[in-house]
């Protein structure tokens, strides 16, 4: 199963990648556009707003699987194992229960504004709450997968540790993990 989201986020990691790569055209594109020609990418502040909100939504979820979220752990550190385990469990349950009620909040307004047409590229307005749909399902899978680990005792002492303490650090964490 670790393989299957491990794929999942590379995936992910692709389709933040072209989304990117669709801005900075759209972007650049339009800047041209209109000082060299006096015209202009219609869609482009628009379509770029959706795909970076579906890039932060796709990269929290693919932080959130390499646990790069930064955080403090001074006093996690410092318990005995069973005391991890208890924060994780705790911490990890607090996280399923919000992302939950994000999930269902994404769903009930794409499902409202399904219908609702974007003014400028004419797409349905649910496409842009279907981020946060997209975000809900893929974190409750990982943070499922994580607590399960946990809980049925094949995750490390360190791994209980779920947080970077900077962003040097992550590069260790994520090949503690593998």
């Amino acid at each position: 199963m670790g393989r299957i989201i491990d794929l999942y986020c590379e995936g992910l990691k692709a389709l933040i990648a072209l989304f990117l790569v669709v801005m900075v055209v759209l972007v650049f594109g339009n800047v041209v556009l209109r000082y060299g020609f006096n015209s202009g990418i219609t869609i482009s502040e628009e379509l770029s707003r959706w795909l970076f909100v579906w890039m932060i939504f796709l990269g929290a979820v693919v932080a959130l699987r390499q646990h790069a979220h930064l955080g403090v752990d001074t006093l996690v550190r410092a318990l005995p194992a069973w005391g991890k385990r208890a924060c994780f469990v705790t911490s990890y349950g607090l996280m399923l229960y919000a992302d939950s009620l994000l999930f269902l909040g994404s769903w009930k307004q794409m499902l409202i504004t399904a219908g609702d047409r974007a003014p400028a590229t004419n797409l349905s307005v649910g496409l842009f709450y279907l981020a946060g749909v997209v975000f809900g399902l893929s974190a409750g899978v990982v943070l499922l997968y994580d607590l399960w680990r946990v809980i049925t005792g094949r995750a490390s002492e360190d791994e209980m540790v779920a947080v970077a303490e900077s962003e040097e650090l992550l590069g260790d964490v994520t090949s503690v993990r593998k």
